[in-house]
């Protein structure tokens, strides 16, 4: 492994973060999991994993993360957030707790378990922007995008709702791209950000 090569790193507060090591390893990057400041000053992108947001939210208070993080995320750092990750990465939560905090990395407006409750979870083919091949998209208490702003990239719907977007840098999917056993997304991430492989 290249000593110099660009880590990846998985927030590891809570939610599907070994899966999402997975993924970024069949892509051939580094990863790291990310638990405290230090962790998070060893990595040049970050995926935040599905999980409970609000939980999430508090846990990042409570290590510390939360505001370090914002100043990354503001620095331009490359971040992937998939379902609770994209809820924390929205500009605006529709339904969010008043103690809820997100980074509003990017512009787009959320509703929590827009999709329902868990027994309302579905799997999906949903085709993504540049993919020859559909994608097996598994929404898990998902949630849905309301709102895009003008500089938000929609790169995949479900009835005609946007379930992957873009803008800059971040990158948010409603849905879990890590249980797929496809790491086209992770893929994307990667090669959008031009993170160079281990």
């Amino acid at each position: 492994m290249d000593a110099h090569a660009p880590v990846v790193g998985v927030l590891a507060l809570q939610g599907a973060f070994a899966a999402h090591e997975l993924a970024l390893a069949e892509v051939g990057v580094a990863t790291r999991q990310v638990r405290s400041r230090a962790d998070l000053a060893m990595v040049s992108a970050l995926v935040m994993p599905g999980g409970e947001s609000t939980t999430m939210s508090r846990l990042l208070a409570t290590s510390g993360l939360f505001d370090e993080l914002q100043r990354r995320i503001d620095d331009g750092m490359p971040v992937f957030g998939t379902c609770a990750g994209m809820i924390l990465l929205a500009t605006e939560v529709l339904d969010g707790r008043p103690d809820q905090r997100s980074f509003g990395a990017i512009d787009i407006s959320v509703r929590r378990n827009g999709y329902g409750r868990q027994v309302d979870s579905f799997e999906t083919d949903i085709h993504v922007e540049g993919e020859a091949l559909p994608f097996h998209a598994v929404f898990i208490r998902a949630p849905k995008v309301v709102a895009v702003g003008p500089e938000v990239h929609v790169m995949a719907s479900h009835d005609d709702v946007p379930v992957l977007v873009r803008q800059g840098s971040v990158m948010v999917a409603s849905f879990h791209p890590e249980l797929a056993g496809d790491a086209r997304l992770h893929r994307m991430f990667v090669q959008h950000n031009e993170i160079r492989k281990a």
